[in-house]
């Protein structure tokens, strides 16, 4: 029989924020390594972005079915399994350059996002109440930490090591992730009852992957095999639908899911995943396009990757800060403030793209929103939520900013390629391109913080007294 640790909520919290950071940024380090992959793994620049695709398609399928897992058999169990696929996944891209090696590694790292709401849940579970509130806002908030610091971290060892060398590390601070899980957090005692639903999650995962292979690829296949993996996902919604209204111990409680407290938050969670994603994709392109475009710096990968670091030093920074707006004004305020952040960020975006210092404020100003947001996200959640259902409703929250950051991939990669200039011979994309999309994000910020006005105000919130967590 095992001890069950004595809690700390301090040393809690850091072990799972650290696991949160480290799962975040498994998910990004490969980004810059993607324009050298072709002639490492000697294959077609289309068959390399399955090593972002296959991520995105893991990492969405695993996260509910792991939360739903998480809060019926226990979530330190769940969690331990998602960082052991971490380092799976590590491991098989550390001792390989074939791609199809690389891509299997890459699917077991995705499938291990669902860490970041395991932890949010277990917060709740283990924590005093007054705890509660800054630590899942800094929990959630690893999510844009780890892939604010992995890009710019990544960006080093490319230029100055082996790239094996990022797996090899990300392995290494794996193993101490679960010791440190082991160590200091508890297993916690509240558990849902009923049965696994695995017809559930057989829908909800073939859905998954058939919208996301859509959205991913839509610049890569034909227009048949896109029509119909977006007809196949369509026709599979009403069934699921149907069943899940019906069984037991569904996976997803769609009557839940559907009260306007959390089905606002999770649409809002898509946009705000949208608009942060846009800002780590546009940031480092930018900064690297050449002079002849007539904006192009021409500076250098390790530089790029440099300008996402005040943005995740201001991450780190506001999610406490975060945490006291929501124990003032509630968490329904703080996603409002958040995501005007965020669309003033894209008004700057839009008119610094000329100088380096000018990119970094923007991108610092749209990071600030984004960690504020992600900050506040949970916190709705689980006002709106059974405590049972915490793991499988964070999961969900999760899977939504996963979504939005698959659709603004494609989106992104689609406006820069499609507007774009030439010359001798060289095409780069147009500075009109990257303005484009600054006001696609920046729209999409907006409509979230629409959508904020729209989830119900809670008459009384929660006395949540506010403690360095």
């Amino acid at each position: 029989m095992s001890v069950r640790p004595v809690v700390r909520p301090r040393l809690v919290l850091a072990a799972l924020a650290f696991c949160g950071v480290l799962v975040s940024i498994s998910q990004t380090i490969v980004v810059p390594l993607l324009p050298e992959l072709p002639e490492i793994t000697h294959s077609p620049a289309s068959d390399v972005s399955w090593l972002i695709t296959i991520t995105l398609l893991t990492g969405a399928v695993f996260t509910p079915l792991l939360g739903r897992a998480g809060d019926m058999y226990g979530k330190r169990r769940v969690l331990l399994i998602a960082l052991s696929s971490m380092i799976v996944g590590s491991l098989l891209c550390a001792i390989s350059s074939d791609l199809t090696v690389l891509i299997v590694g890459r699917a077991f790292q995705g499938a291990a996002v669902a860490v970041v709401p395991l932890g949010i849940s277990i917060l709740r579970d283990e924590l005093p109440q007054h705890r509660v509130i800054p630590s899942i806002a800094i929990m959630s908030s690893t999510l844009g930490i780890g892939a604010a610091f992995g890009i710019p971290a990544a960006t080093l060892v490319v230029e100055y090591a082996n790239w094996h060398t990022m797996f090899w590390i990300n392995l290494g601070l794996g193993v101490l992730d679960i010791v440190l899980v082991l160590l200091i957090v508890p297993e916690s005692a509240v558990r849902s009852s009923g049965r696994f639903d695995f017809v559930g999650a057989l829908g909800l995962s073939a859905f998954l992957v058939c919208l996301l292979l859509a959205v991913s690829k839509s610049n890569a296949w034909s227009a048949p095999k896109l029509i119909g993996l977006y007809v196949f996902a369509l026709l599979i919604v009403p069934f699921w639908g149907w069943y899940e209204l019906r069984v037991k111990s569904p996976l997803v409680d769609l009557r839940v899911s559907a009260r306007p407290g959390v089905l606002f938050t999770n649409l809002g969670a898509l946009l705000i995943g949208f608009a942060f994603y846009a800002n780590s994709l546009s940031t480092a392109q930018l900064v690297q396009e050449p002079t002849w475009t007539g904006y192009g710096l021409g500076k250098s990968i390790v530089v790029s990757g440099l300008c996402l670091l005040p943005g995740g030093v201001a991450m780190v920074l506001l999610s406490p800060v975060s945490a006291r707006i929501s124990n003032v004004r509630g968490p329904r305020f703080t996603l409002a403030i958040a995501s005007v952040i965020m669309a003033a960020g894209y008004v700057v975006r839009l008119f610094t793209s000329s100088n380096v210092a000018g990119i970094v404020v923007g991108a610092t100003v749209v990071s600030a929103g984004t960690a504020i947001a992600y900050s506040a996200l949970p916190a709705l959640i689980m006002h709106a939520v059974p405590v049972s259902e915490t793991a499988a409703a964070n999961g969900l929250n999760t899977l939504m900013r996963t979504i939005g950051q698959a659709i603004c991939s494609t989106i992104v990669a689609t406006v820069l390629a499609n507007v774009a200039i030439s010359q001798a011979g060289k095409v780069a994309p147009a500075l009109s391109a990257y303005l484009t999309v600054f006001v696609i994000a920046g729209v999409a910020a907006v409509v979230a913080a629409g959508l904020v006005l729209l989830i119900p105000v809670r008459r009384k919130e929660p006395a949540y007294e506010v403690t360095t967590a």
